[in-house]
């Protein structure tokens, strides 16, 4: 296991944060999501991180990079429902050669819904280890400050 961040549960300790309405087909009868749909959530996060920051992923894949999920765990603490708006707060929280660590906190309102953390490879275009982007490791914020003591 790789995993090695505890989201934070402050909002204040992310960097950025996107906002996703729910969606009735991610939901059951009762209209509460599934636990599935959180990691498109997360992902459609720090797509959008990235783009903001000027890093497409388009833009990482023409360069011949991909990120590949290796690891990801999800603490879930009130299940989302239909049509709410769902804060995915995130912070890229350690990085090493090869791989970084990305750290969430998921919020209703002032309401916690889940925290979250998923751990990426680099790889090239044949799927192969490859040395992650220098400029990731700019990105290490808040909480990785706080686990560097």
């Amino acid at each position: 296991m790789r995993l090695s961040v505890e989201a934070s549960t402050d909002p204040a300790d992310y960097q950025f944060t996107h906002a996703i309405r729910v969606r009735f087909a991610e939901t059951d009868a009762m209209g509460v999501v599934h636990h599935a749909a959180y990691l498109p959530y997360l992902e459609e996060a720090r797509v959008a991180y990235l783009r903001h920051l000027g890093h497409p992923y388009v833009t990482i894949q023409d360069e011949g990079i991909d990120f590949s999920v290796l690891e990801c765990f999800v603490k879930y603490e009130r299940p989302l429902r239909f049509d709410e708006v769902v804060d995915v707060h995130l912070d890229f929280a350690s990085a090493t050669r090869a791989t970084f660590q990305v750290a969430y906190l998921l919020t209703v309102g002032d309401e916690r819904v889940a925290t979250a953390a998923t751990v990426h490879g680099s790889v090239d275009r044949e799927g192969r280890a490859a040395r992650t982007p220098e400029w990731v490791q700019s990105l290490l914020g808040t909480m990785a400050e706080q686990t560097r003591g």
